[in-house]
């Protein structure tokens, strides 16, 4: 009796240093993330493998540092410049995901926060870039796609080689001083309205030029049907209408030669 509790006391001690070995060393990876070891007995990062989804086993003196490896986005509100020296506020988007093999490298080079470190000041270098090129009013109208892609091609740029993929940029709103705003806004009222007078204009121009056409045509028509209707036309027509009447059962009186052209003059049909 009086030596059980010497045995136990080792036994306890033992069963919790391996519980804590346990808990150190059970690593679970959840959905969309990645790991990489930190071994502080080693070179650090571990740069050779990347952990996946799912349980895994490490030695409890390593760490794993657990990062999202699935596509993401972070939303940001940036203060440029445009062409003009404008103040403008731009909110945009981008889509993202690190290279999941070469993780370790990124965490190694730019840290766990690498978004902060590394992503933000490469979208804010491109914004600044592409903006600058353009005036207030080409970004508040025409221009927002092209934008977009311009953006989305100098943040490659920057970018490249870092270890970070980048998928897709919006550009959500352009925000300009009031003034200039209702400005851009009048003169594309105002140039809408130029655009929809010039068509009417150009129907109306149309239908007159029509009308004209179809004018002109009846008129040629009637001229030339009166240069064929000579005297003697007129006459032989007469006579071959006559004809047709006399053959007629209706009673009538025919007067030969009585017209003012000579012609046959029927004086009645009952």
């Amino acid at each position: 009796m009086d030596k059980l509790p010497k045995i136990a006391i080792p036994v306890v001690f033992a069963l919790i240093v391996f519980a804590i070995l346990i808990s150190k060393s059970a690593v679970t990876i959840g959905p969309g993330e990645g790991g990489v070891l930190f071994e502080p007995f080693g070179d650090g990062i571990n740069t050779e493998r990347t952990y996946g989804e799912g349980f895994h086993i490490v030695a409890p003196w390593n760490d794993m540092i657990v990062q999202k490896v699935r596509q993401q986005s972070i939303s940001d509100n940036m203060n440029v410049l445009s062409v003009n020296g404008l103040d403008i506020t731009v909110s945009g988007t981008i889509w993202f995901e690190p290279e999941f093999k070469n993780l370790g490298l990124l965490i190694q080079t730019k840290g766990e926060d690498y978004i902060r470190e590394l992503l933000s000041p490469a979208i804010n270098a491109a914004a600044k870039s592409v903006v600058g090129r353009y005036t207030p009013e080409q970004l508040y109208s025409s221009k927002r796609d092209i934008i977009e892609l311009e953006i989305l091609e100098e943040v490659r740029k920057e970018l490249d080689g870092q270890y970070v993929n980048v998928k897709r940029v919006l550009v959500e709103n352009v925000k300009l001083p009031t003034t200039i705003k209702d400005a851009i806004e009048r003169k594309l009222k105002q140039e809408q309205e130029s655009l929809e007078y010039e068509f009417r204009l150009v129907t109306a121009k149309k239908e007159a030029e029509k009308v004209t056409i179809e004018a002109q045509g009846k008129a040629d028509a009637n001229r030339i049907l009166s240069a064929s209707l000579t005297d003697k036309i007129l006459q032989d027509k007469g006579i071959d209408a006559t004809l047709r009447l006399s053959e007629s059962p209706n009673a009538k009186v025919i007067v030969v030669g009585s017209g003012d052209s000579g012609l046959p003059l029927i004086l009645g049909n009952n």
